[in-house]
């Protein structure tokens, strides 16, 4: 009996799964982070290419 006691009071001490899901948190954060940036920027830096093509264009004709 003292044995099984043992092995669950080591298992709620243990915090190496808990620090793997803080990580992977944290992970998941910061790719939906770029995700939104990039997705943003896509925008902005199209919008400037499609700038520059019109001014291209024009200069060439």
């Amino acid at each position: 009996m003292s044995n099984v006691i043992s092995a669950f009071k080591a298992f709620v001490a243990d915090e190496n799964g808990v620090t793997a899901i803080e990580y992977g948190l944290i992970a998941a954060l910061v790719g939906i982070a770029v995700a939104a940036t990039a997705k943003v920027l896509g925008a902005d830096i199209s919008n400037v290419f499609g700038k520059i093509s019109e001014k291209l264009q024009a200069a060439i004709a």
